[in-house]
């Protein structure tokens, strides 16, 4: 006959197996590690004030409002990798040793007390007797920060809050990319100028080369023995310009009529001389215009005309923009001055000082 039995339970040892189980359990819940991940961090940047290489420069965080707010942060740092994840190198060249914050960070709880930490490869705050919940945007400013010495370079700051002052115990993290880059040069060129016209027409541009003195009078120089041209000058220079002129006095073959040594003309007088005023006596000439550029002494009182080669007659002491000269000439002859067609050519130089 079959035996049909079923096998015998020690409902006493299985007893003591699951209560054996349950307290392994509970034992594992004490003393293993429990993975928690940490909250991300939103709207987190690193704003830097200069990407150029090896630049000492400012690292400054920001971000919306902490994701956890119910625990006080003691510790921040933010982590210079060459990876977005994965484990940490330091970037060539980077360096927080010599970091410290420009001012109290906002939207940590405490508004004061908190002191940098940072050292070669990490951005770190601390503050171990904060309390108070975090609340707000946050923003941290870093200042001497060495940037990597790799141009056009992208590389990571990793941020993490922390409920301790030992940077151990995570509470929210987020990453930002920031990059080096190349400075870029501009370069311009600005050539010397210098602009001179001389001319007796409307402008530069209509030329004309010939004063006519007309018909010389020896009683009176108020309606003729006079003329003008007008000069034009500007220059880029630093130390601006000066014009000279060279030539003679009136001649004919045989007769000269003398120099004005600088005086006023007298009408019955032999003299020729010129001037760059508004003159009264005769009525001839107008002010210089426009620029920085003044008659020469000897050259610029009214009514006083003169007559010497080489002279300078007007000059800028800087650079400037044009001047626009009336050049008056007045010949006065006396009643026994040799009749004849007189003449002279005058030469002006203008001379700019870079």
């Amino acid at each position: 006959m079959k035996n049909t039995s079923r096998p015998h339970v020690n409902l006493d040892k299985l007893n003591k197996l699951v209560a054996l189980a349950a307290a392994i359990f509970l034992l594992l819940q004490l003393f293993l590690p429990i993975a928690v991940s940490a909250a991300a961090i939103a709207g987190r940047k690193f704003t830097l004030g200069s990407s150029q290489i090896s630049a000492s420069t400012t690292y400054t965080f920001a971000s919306n409002a902490l994701p956890t707010t119910g625990t006080p942060v003691k510790s921040v740092k933010g982590e210079a990798c060459t990876t977005a994840s994965g484990s940490c190198t330091t970037p060539t060249g980077f360096s927080a040793a010599s970091a410290d914050i420009s001012g109290q960070p906002s939207g940590l709880g405490a508004a004061s007390a908190w002191s940098d930490a940072s050292d070669a490869g990490n951005l770190k705050i601390t503050h171990a007797t904060n309390s108070t919940n975090p609340s707000g945007a946050v923003s941290i400013p870093w200042t001497t920060v060495t940037n990597p010495s790799t141009t056009n370079t992208t590389y990571y700051l990793k941020v993490t809050t922390y409920s301790d002052s030992a940077y151990t115990t995570a509470i929210d993290t987020g990453t930002v990319a920031v990059s080096t880059a190349n400075q870029i040069s501009v370069t311009a060129s600005v050539d010397e100028t210098l602009s001179f016209c001389i001319y007796t027409g409307a402008n530069c541009a209509a030329g004309g080369a010939t004063v006519a003195l007309g018909t010389l009078s020896a009683s009176s120089h108020a309606a003729s023995n006079f003329g003008t041209n007008k000069m034009e000058a500007a220059t880029n220079a630093n130390s601006g310009y000066v014009i000279t002129y060279t030539g003679s006095t009136l001649t004919r073959p045989d007769q000269t009529i003398p120099a004005n040594s600088g005086s006023t003309q007298v009408a019955g007088t032999e003299e020729f001389g010129l001037n760059l005023k508004n003159n009264a006596d005769p009525d001839v000439g107008v002010e210089a215009s426009g620029g920085s550029g003044a008659a020469a002494a000897g050259y610029g009182t009214a009514d006083s005309f003169k007559f010497n080669s080489t002279d300078t007659v007007a000059s800028a002491a800087s650079s400037t923009v044009t001047t626009t000269y009336t050049v008056s000439y007045v010949a006065d002859i006396s009643t026994i001055t040799k009749p004849g067609a007189y003449s002279t050519t005058v030469t002006y130089v203008a001379t700019a000082t870079f």
